[in-house]
């Protein structure tokens, strides 16, 4: 039945970039996010004056403070740890910090404090803005349905009230309320949120439809065959919940020593102290032995080995466009082997154009003309089908006539009458409705070569005679066989394409991005299986997506980066990394960049463990001066931070992505 268009339906692009309803925590609601700026704002405050040749009096209380603010909770936490029986680092940079500051070296110590409380801030921030977004992603379910009674009244429920075999009524634009199936009516459903495909769905009697998805101009009844709490959208949060508290332990290599490495640095320095005395080493000898071996071990060095490449390395993919969260982020980032990628939005524009126009042979018609008819007759819609088509039309210049007797149908097309013409355009099988005619026949053909070629086929129609088919599909972005070549040189294994959409059109796109590994019709448990899957393997596998549905997979993977411009909120707070610009080229640049940052880490690691073993052999065979002792460690972390620093140039991202082949 045909319904005149009142009001505009929902759009694809404007669904598939819909974010999830903002819950987001203030960062200064954190206590971490509020100290670490606390301790930041005294240490840039004091440390002019100190340089500047300030009185002590008017610098040393700003440094305490800096030491009170950014020290108290990492080094609270590390006496809880040690009230558990473990040492953790955070209170090993305390102590060495505290240590610094007893000799003279506040600089040194207040800035080790401001590090560690400005990355735990981080941490923080990064954990809450994940939770706000899981927990905003049951928000895509409405909260009520309007549920039909038995004696054939409506009534307004709550979603938890809804029971398997109930029937909703899902008016148009609305957002359908559970999983379920088509019991009457037709429509086109927009269900980017679940399966990432571009276009609206088709849907009538018999087919299934998922909670959250937004129905188009028609109505429809829908039998729920799941409870709420285990629809897909109630699965996608679980599943993402679970992924994060997976990766939740992951550590920066040095922490992964750090209870072996301050065990043994106590251990060694009560012996360096206690051993003398037992063989009468006088008591003041004993300690300044003892309170040297320990600022000379102290792993202030090895700590800056690890964090300057790697903070370097994020500010400079910062530069270049690309948001990466954490250095334990940067550091996986080098370690990946293999890839897998969303194909809407992240290989693809996500915007559906037009890409053929056949004619059919007698229409009498031109492709100008067959365009300017289909664009007038589809102009007052707001299916994505129909603005690829005006598009299209205006892409090339083309005045458009005025469309009389607009009307829509949903699941088959537009009818108009353009020019005296009554125009017709919608899916093959709908209008064409197994004619038997010529023109209709090879109408058919026309179509189903398209659509054999992964294309979405619209049948055009003049006065019920079929004139011309046209083909619509996504766009490879211009960089994605590029970037698919480059990582999969630099992970050593293809990459694969995961989509939720059909497979021809998958195909289709991954063949021309170069892909054989194709899985299509994924819904987001699917997505996660295969990653896990790939893990399973001994694989560290970097997802790349963008959707809502892409979330459980990039939580679930090694690394998971986001496509920034049309990325849901879930999917960017989900995400490890974020490409803000959607430059798809800076994904293998950034990897390799990463395995630089690695390289220079390594580098400094020898650099700080000879001159921490050179100092301690020193301290323990003969006799290192204090101020020497101070000296040799201060210079070491000197080197290794000015060494790491060398990746804030922008030389490094030129050679990351030479590298690359990017």
């Amino acid at each position: 039945m045909t319904s005149t268009l009142t009001g505009r339906a929902p759009s694809a692009s404007a669904s598939r970039s819909a974010t999830v309803p903002g819950r987001r925590t203030r960062i200064l609601a954190l206590p971490e996010a509020r100290w670490a700026a606390a301790a930041l704002v005294l240490f840039l405050i004091a440390l002019p004056l100190q340089l500047t040749g300030a009185p002590a009096w008017s610098w040393g209380p700003l440094y305490a403070l800096t030491y009170l603010t950014g020290g108290w909770e990492p080094g609270w936490e590390g006496l809880k740890a040690l009230k558990d029986k473990t040492l953790d680092v955070d209170l090993l940079m305390v102590v060495a910090a505290l240590g610094a500051a007893a000799i003279g070296q506040v600089l040194d110590g207040a800035l080790l404090i401001v590090i560690f409380a400005t990355s735990g801030a981080l941490e923080a921030v990064a954990t809450a803005r994940t939770a706000d977004s899981v927990r905003g992603l049951l928000d895509l379910a409405p909260a009520t349905a309007t549920r039909l009674n038995t004696d054939g009244g409506e009534e307004t429920v709550a979603i938890a009230q809804l029971a398997v075999g109930d029937v909703i009524h899902v008016r148009p634009g609305e957002r359908v309320g559970a999983d379920g199936r088509v019991l009457a009516g037709a429509s086109d459903v927009d269900q980017a949120t679940i399966t990432g495909e571009p276009l609206p769905v088709a849907k009538g009697t018999g087919d299934e439809v998922f909670a959250g998805t937004i129905n188009g101009t028609g109505a429809l009844r829908v039998r729920v065959e799941r409870d709420a709490s285990d629809s897909v959208i109630a699965r996608m949060v679980t599943m993402v919940e679970e992924a994060s508290r997976t990766k939740a332990p992951t550590q920066l290599f040095i922490e992964k020593v750090e209870q072996r490495y301050s065990l043994g640095m106590v251990a060694a320095t009560l012996a360096v102290f206690l051993v003398p005395l037992a063989f009468g080493a006088d008591l003041t000898g004993a300690l300044l032995r003892a309170m040297t071996f320990m600022i000379v071990a102290s792993p202030c060095a090895v700590v800056l080995a690890t964090m300057p490449p790697l903070l370097s390395a994020i500010a400079n993919a910062g530069r270049h466009g690309v948001l990466v969260k954490s250095a334990v982020v940067m550091e996986r980032l080098g370690q990946v082997d293999a890839v897998a990628l969303d194909k809407t939005g992240t290989l693809t524009e996500g915007t559906p154009r037009v890409t053929d126009i056949r004619l059919l042979a007698g229409s009498g018609l031109d492709e100008n003309a067959l365009l300017t008819l289909a664009a007038a007759a589809e102009h007052p819609s707001e299916h994505p089908l129909a603005r690829a088509v005006v598009d299209a039309a205006r892409e090339r210049g083309l005045a458009l006539p005025a469309a009389a007797d607009f009307g829509s149908a949903p699941g088959i097309g537009v009818t108009a009458t353009v020019d005296g013409y009554a125009i017709a355009v919608g899916a093959p099988m709908r209008l064409l409705n197994g004619a038997a005619d010529p023109a209709s026949v090879r109408a058919a053909a026309l179509a189903e070569q398209l659509q054999d070629g992964g294309r979405t086929a619209v049948v055009v129609t003049a006065d019920g005679r079929p004139v011309g088919v046209l083909g619509i599909a996504d766009r490879l972005r211009p960089d994605a066989a590029t970037t698919v070549m480059s990582l999969g040189a630099l992970t050593g294994t293809a990459p694969m394409l995961f989509t939720g959409d059909n497979p021809r059109a998958a195909a289709r796109l991954a063949a021309e991005a170069g892909i054989t590994d194709v899985r299509a019709g994924l819904l987001p448990q699917d997505k996660v299986e295969a990653v896990r899957a790939r893990e399973r393997a001994g694989r560290k596998v970097l997802v790349i997506g963008d959707g809502v549905n892409d979330a459980p997979a990039l939580a679930a993977a090694h690394t998971g980066i986001a496509m920034g411009r049309a990325g849901s909120d879930l999917a960017l707070e989900t995400a490890d990394a974020v490409i803000v610009h959607d430059e798809l080229a800076a994904v293998p640049v950034v990897v390799a960049l990463s395995r630089r940052a690695r390289g220079l880490v390594v580098q400094n690691l020898v650099i700080a463990a000879v001159f921490i073993t050179a100092l301690v052999v020193w301290d323990l065979a003969g006799t290192l001066p204090l101020p020497l002792g101070v000296l040799g460690h201060e210079g070491s972390t000197v080197i290794v931070g000015l060494n790491g620093l060398r990746l804030l140039r922008d030389g490094a991202w030129k050679r990351a992505r030479a590298e690359a082949g990017a």
